[in-house]
């Protein structure tokens, strides 16, 4: 069978945008929020990121523990959700490599990305596909890796020729050891970086 274009990966959080939940917070109450939840026990971010919690019951365990009304809080939320900064240089550039690679948003995310970011972002304008993990039950590291298998299948691509981008170096080391190409995303190499020597190269 003939193989198919190559997928071009692209992480969100830490790639397409550095914005977080809950940032409207006054400081002290977005600390414990970080605390909480991205703190050395991120065991419930990780289950609510694998579709077992909702983004209401998230909130509402938030609300118990910063003392803030639920009510409020979860306007905060959606509206922070609703309005992240994403790379509108970034996103301009994916589009353009879509004749040459299936582009797919793959995120370690929770349901939020999927009912409030995605939509108010217009993101499916981006992207062939869009992957969250919270739809998805697993990680990108979950497996060895298995969530790139599938999608690699489905599409019947190249994987030696797939690229991922991702500012986490186990999902980088993950995809390498399937035989793809990983692209570090950093500080010293952004996203348009690596976009700019993706659309060189191909």
């Amino acid at each position: 069978m003939q193989k198919n274009k190559p997928i071009l990966f692209c992480d969100f959080d830490g790639v397409l945008c550095h914005e977080k939940y809950w940032r409207s917070l006054p400081t002290d109450k977005y600390q414990q929020v970080q605390q909480l939840l991205f703190g050395e026990d991120k065991s419930y971010t990780n289950d609510w990121m694998r579709g077992k919690y909702s983004a209401e019951e998230a909130n509402r365990k938030v609300s118990e523990t910063i003392n803030v009304s639920y009510e409020e809080l979860w306007e905060l939320f959606v509206h922070d959700c609703r309005t992240m900064n994403v790379d509108k240089d970034a996103l301009e550039k994916l589009k353009n490599l879509r004749d040459r690679y299936t582009v797919t948003l793959i995120t370690g995310n929770m349901d939020s990305f999927t009912r409030f970011t995605e939509p108010a972002c217009n993101l499916h304008e981006y992207f062939d596909v869009i992957s969250n993990s919270y739809e998805e039950g697993i990680h990108k590291t979950d497996n060895d890796g298995i969530l790139f298998t599938k999608y690699t299948k489905r599409f019947n691509a190249p994987l030696n020729q797939c690229i991922v981008l991702d500012d986490s170096e186990k999902v980088c080391d993950v995809f390498e050891k399937l035989g793809g190409k990983a692209r570090l995303v950093s500080k010293e190499h952004d996203i348009l970086y690596h976009l700019d020597k993706i659309t060189k190269a191909s």
